[in-house]
């Protein structure tokens, strides 16, 4: 059975190479652009992981993934940031966050699916 993945991003050009990305690796793909989209996505589907940008519309991903990881049923999924924040201390902050892994865009479609297999695979 295959693996699905929420990804919560709000530009259409990164969802789309997000979505060619996973489906071409045999991944089920969900997908939210706001914050508050992307944590009631998460509440009704229980993805096996979710692709977290942090810079959304209304709350940003820090924020998402506090409320994700405060629900019991949903603490234990992977939640990984993908985003172009790449100064220092903004790795650290996401992992406050509650986020297990990060990615820095422009990212390489061979590291996210590293990142992705890192969390998902047996």
């Amino acid at each position: 059975m295959s693996k699905t993945i929420l990804f919560v991003e709000d530009q259409e050009d990164n969802r789309r190479i997000m979505r060619d990305l996973l489906h071409s690796a045999g991944y089920q793909t969900l997908e939210a652009i706001t914050g508050l989209e992307g944590v009631a996505i998460a509440e009704r589907e229980c993805p096996d992981l979710i692709l977290m940008d942090i810079q959304l519309p209304g709350i940003d991903g820090h924020e998402a993934t506090r409320r994700i990881k405060a629900n019991p049923e949903l603490r234990d999924i992977p939640v990984i940031a993908v985003t172009s924040y790449a100064l220092s201390g903004d790795e650290t902050k996401a992992f406050e966050a509650g986020c297990d892994g990060y990615v820095t865009k422009p990212f390489s479609p061979r590291q996210l699916l590293a990142k992705v297999r890192e969390f998902v695979e047996p």
